[in-house]
This record gives C-alpha cells, structure tokens and sequence, in this order.
C-alpha cells in the first residue's frame, strides 16, 4: 500500500469514527432530553399535589384544630379526637409489629439463612408486602370484628400491625446483611456467644438501618385508610377506649372530603396537611440515619 492509499484510508477511517460518533452524540441527547422529560413530569405532578396542599391545608390550621373535636356539619370544630386516634393506633401498632418484625429479620439473617422455614417465611413475607391494605383490612373484619360483632380500635392496631411487621422484617434481614462478616468472625474467634454476637456487634452496626425501616413502616402506615375502615370504622367523639370504634385521620379525611360541607372539607386539607407533614418528616429523619450509617 502505497503512502497515498495509506492517508486515504485513514481520511475515511477518521471520517468514519467522527459520524459514529456524531451519530452516538445524537442519540445520546435524545436520551437525556427524554430523561429530564419524564423527570420533570413525575416532578409536576409531585410539586402541584404538594402546592395544592399546602394552599389548602394551611387555610385550615389553627389552635382549635388540636383542641376540639369533630363538628357536625355547618359547625366549628377541630380534629382532636381523629389525631389522638390515629397518634394511638399508629404508635400501639408499631409497638407490636416493629419488635416482631425485627425478630424474625433477625432469624432470617442470623439463623435461618438457607433453611426451609426461612424460605417459607420470606415467601410468605413478600406476599403480605404486595398485598393491598385492603385485603388485610378485610381480613381482621372477618377474622376480629365479625366473630366479636363490634368495630374496635383493637381491630385497627391489629391491621395496621400486620402492616408494619413485612416492611420491618424485609429491612432488618437486608441491613444485617450488609454488616461485614468479618465482624461476626471476630467475635466468634474469642468464644461469643451467637446471641451476643448479634445483640452486641450486628444490631448496633445495622441499628441505623433498622430505625429506619421501623420509621418508614410508620409513615406508610400513617396514611392507611382502606384497613382503618374495615376494624377501627370512626367516631365523631373523644374516645380513649380501644375497644370502641375511633377515629382516625384517614378516614375522617375520606369522610369530610366526599361530603357536600365547606367546614367539613377544609378539616380535610388540614388534616391531609398534617399527615403529609408527619410522612415528610419521618423520611427526612430515615434518610438523615441512613447516611449517618
């Protein structure tokens, strides 16, 4: 080949590579531009549900919010007895499913591992994570109000619990995992106890990621109206007795929101205010412990 054929091939070698890529710069815009596209559009409706709230919710906030109870229609009126039931179903059912979903994450972690219980355990685990609240809701009806034939605050902590227990186990067996064998051999190698091991060197080093699951459980539960509506029902009154219907936020939001009254409808934006300020919150906190991990 002669130097002549030589810089024509290389001309058309070097004007070859430029339109690849020309051509992968092209495609690679497009990419982007439908990306931020589709971010923004995610973000729209994301920013408009927020400003909608707090346009609304705000309106609504004021000191007899937190200090009277539901009005009839027509009538001035807090939301006192939704929030104080809604604040004990909520911090009972974490009281029940966090510490029983932190156990069996620990089982599966720890001790179950490639064991058949444990296999049927995370199947059964992943079922109650995609099922929709509604179902277990439907279930603590049948199970628990109907066979007692009467609406309870008991039957709501129960469903919100049974909620909380497969988001808890899924965090605490994934954060044990990712805490270092190395660690766990240490302490084996100077005679721990198993038990020891994890009380005192694995929960502590995925303690930041457990709270976090525990407080994600929460604010997922927070917001749960369909199981509410099936165990704990409503109650227009004060009512400290969980063997009694009680209100709650969500269903009092679903309540005045589908009705005809202004008064009612404003104690709804107030109330979807507080519970959206309540998830924010927890979130922020779950994130703040997730980096400090």
């Amino acid at each position: 080949m002669t130097s002549s054929e030589k810089l024509i091939h290389a001309s058309t070698l070097a004007r070859t590579r430029q339109a690849r890529f020309a051509g992968r710069r092209r495609v690679n815009r497009v990419a982007l531009a439908l990306s931020l596209a589709a971010m923004a559009f995610g973000v729209f409706w994301l920013v408009w549900i927020l400003w909608e709230t707090l346009r609304l919710g705000l309106g609504g906030l004021s000191l007899s919010l937190f200090t009277q109870m539901t009005p009839p229609p027509g009538e001035a009126g807090g939301l006192l007895n939704a929030i104080a039931g809604s604040a004990l179903m909520v911090g009972l059912a974490t009281a029940i499913g966090a510490p029983l979903g932190i156990m069996a994450g620990v089982y599966l972690a720890e001790y179950g591992k490639g064991g058949p219980l444990a296999a049927t355990v995370r199947f059964v685990n992943d079922i109650l994570l995609s099922a929709p609240s509604i179902v277990i809701g439907l279930f603590v009806y049948a199970v628990v109000v109907a066979r007692f034939k009467s609406f309870s605050g008991w039957a709501g902590v129960l469903a919100l619990a049974l909620i909380v227990v497969p988001v808890v186990i899924r965090t605490t067996e994934n954060m044990l995992a990712l805490v270092p064998p190395a660690l766990r051999e240490a302490a084996y190698a100077l005679g721990t106890p198993q038990w020891k091991v994890i009380s005192r060197i694995t929960l502590r080093a995925a303690r930041s990621g457990v709270i976090t699951g525990v407080l994600l459980a929460v604010a997922r539960i927070a917001g749960e109206t369909a199981p509410l509506l099936f165990t704990a029902l409503n109650n227009q009154f004060w009512n400290a007795d969980l063997a009694k219907p009680m209100a709650s936020l969500p269903v009092t939001i679903f309540k005045f929101a589908m009705s005809p009254y202004q008064n009612w409808q404003q104690l709804a934006w107030a109330a979807v205010f507080l519970i959206t300020a309540a998830v924010l919150a927890l979130n922020i906190i779950a994130r703040v412990l997730t980096r400090q991990k």
